[in-house]
């Protein structure tokens, strides 16, 4: 069964890449689109959220959905609609940024703000709930949050000073930095009887402790401990903040908020609109924070009713293990799902050259009903947590050695890989940088059921970027996939045996009428170390042969 407005929803292959990665702009990669060779390669473009205007995590700290205007305009999402091509766009659920004007809006006048409730006050959260701590936030009962999943170590809390310096915790799931500005003699002289000699030697005193990450109150004055009480107020009275701060979800004005959003991603042109971090927006004292049941079901059932209205089709994204069946629950209610599972299938079954586990995926989707967008490489890892349950724990690590011994990283959650994990990689270099297994990899999940996504990368057989994760210091291990390209670059890959015969394959799908959500696949006999698929519609027929022993593969259509 095709579920609820899924008839108009085209299965053809998706481009994937942030604004700036094709050139530097969008206008840049509509340049790039309008070539040529890549005439009826792609039927849609998931455009990364730093298309908006954001400022942290490469995008997904949004400040607002107005179209960053140093990488994109309106004329160049017209253009791209003009080359046939629909939009998938991010729409981060969970919260947004300390930057958006909301939350500026709370720092500005603090109780007296419209937006008092629209992100959640820990304390009135909690309240009744658990014991004051000294530093002002409510520590809750063990028993209430012993089922809660905390993304970094201690509670998830931001702690905000308002105009007349309460100061407030609030929920803050994802990253947080408080900033203190860095004092002149000028500074402490308005604010203290200080000299000025004095005031500039505190000030660079003052400035080093800040830069070596101290805090105000932990700041040792030595001789100018007099002045203490005076700069501590001044600096916490001048911080700055941030991060992505938690929607309260039972703010009115936050459904407003949502409407708005959809409302104006829709009027971009979106086809699509990827939920990002929806599964931790429901929170209940005492309940999971996330994807707790049924406050999950019913936020999503609500934002589906705001975007059937504007006639976009909703794509939840979650990380679950295979296991669990979260994929399948979310399709069973008519979404779109993430096919994560393909990316370390596909290299299990090159690694083993059996293709046991991929026919058995196949069928799942098939049996199921499961509308899935499936992928190879992304701007995130690849997902392994997610195979848990088709794969065996032991498989699994031999996949994660695989990877890092090509190059690849590990990404664990606060040094706890068994709740959390992905390998960071380009996919060419995960499978060895080798082309064959490349092209095999593209042309099976150009047969597999659902929507492909081509990360642009991926389509250049990018390699794994060591450099990029050196610059980026700590907790950049993502960079490694992110490396953006030239229009040069982009040229000179047109000319690669391995680009050209990717695009190929990605216009087969996109061009050849055997395929789609309403057509019929068939996985046929063929022995272990084979895959053979057959697509079916109205008359035309397309058939992967493929080979996980020499990697080599035959494709026929009529």
């Amino acid at each position: 069964m095709i579920p609820r407005g899924f008839e108009a929803l085209s299965a053809g292959p998706m481009l994937n890449a942030y604004p700036d990665s094709m050139g530097g702009t969008l206008g840049d990669i509509v340049q790039f689109l309008q070539k040529p060779e890549l005439k009826d390669i792609f039927q849609a473009f998931y455009i990364l959220p730093s298309l908006f205007n954001t400022d942290l995590d490469r995008g997904f700290s949004v400040i607002d959905y107005n179209l960053n205007e140093m990488l994109a305009t309106p004329a160049d999402l017209n253009a791209l609609g003009e080359l046939g091509i629909a939009f998938k766009f991010d729409f981060i659920l969970n919260h947004a940024s300390v930057l958006s004007h909301p939350f500026q809006d709370i720092l500005a006048k603090g109780g007296a703000s419209e937006y008092k409730d629209f992100f959640i006050n820990w304390n009135a959260f909690w309240d009744g709930k658990g014991q004051m701590h000294l530093d002002g936030y409510i520590q809750p009962d063990p028993e209430l949050i012993k089922d809660m999943f905390f993304r970094k170590p201690g509670l998830p809390i931001l702690m905000v000073r308002m105009p007349d310096g309460q100061e407030v915790p609030y929920w803050n799931t994802f990253y947080q930095e408080v900033r203190y500005p860095r004092l002149d003699a000028q500074d402490l002289m308005r604010v203290t009887t200080i000299q000025y000699g004095a005031a500039q030697a505190l000030a660079d005193q003052i400035n080093h402790a800040l830069d070596a990450g101290m805090k105000p109150a932990d700041l040792d004055f030595g001789r100018f401990e007099s002045h203490r009480k005076a700069v501590v107020e001044f600096l916490e009275s001048q911080r700055k903040y941030l991060g992505q701060m938690d929607l309260n979800i039972q703010s009115p004005l936050v459904w407003d908020f949502y409407a708005d959003t959809l409302h104006k991603l829709a009027g971009y042109g979106a086809q699509i609109v990827r939920l990002d971090a929806f599964a931790y927006a429901p929170k209940k004292p005492g309940e999971k924070n996330f994807l707790n049941d049924p406050g999950t079901w019913d936020l999503l059932e609500h934002v589906r009713q705001l975007a059937d209205q504007e006639q976009v089709h909703l794509l939840p994204e979650i990380h679950s293990r295979y296991e669990e069946k979260i994929h399948e629950k979310i399709a069973a209610q008519g979404y779109l799902t993430y096919d994560f599972f393909l990316p370390g299938l596909v290299i299990d079954a090159f690694e083993r050259q059996t293709s046991s586990l991929l026919k058995k995926w196949i069928q799942d989707i098939q049996e199921k009903g499961l509308r899935t967008v499936n992928m190879l490489g992304c701007h995130d890892g690849i997902p392994l947590l997610d195979l848990k349950g088709l794969l065996s724990d032991e498989q699994i690590d031999q996949l994660i050695q695989t990877v890092v011994r090509r190059g690849g990283y590990v990404k664990d959650l606060h040094g706890a890989k068994n709740l959390y994990y992905q390998v960071n990689a380009t996919y060419y270099s995960a499978l060895g940088e080798d082309d064959q297994k490349l092209l095999l990899a593209r042309a099976i999940q150009m047969f597999m059921p659902g929507k492909p996504q081509i990360w642009y990368l991926d389509l250049m057989a990018g390699k794994n970027d060591h450099a990029a994760v050196e610059k980026a210091g700590p907790g950049g291990h993502k960079e490694i996939n992110r490396t953006n390209l030239s229009l040069a670059q982009l040229e000179a890959a047109l000319h690669q045996p391995v680009v050209i015969q990717q695009l190929e394959l990605i216009r087969l799908r996109n061009t050849c009428p055997a395929f789609g959500f309403d057509a019929e696949l068939t996985v046929l006999p063929s022995d272990d170390h084979e895959l053979k698929m057959r697509w079916q519609r109205q008359g035309h027929t397309a058939t992967l042969d493929a080979n996980l022993k020499t990697y080599r593969y035959r494709i026929q259509t009529n």
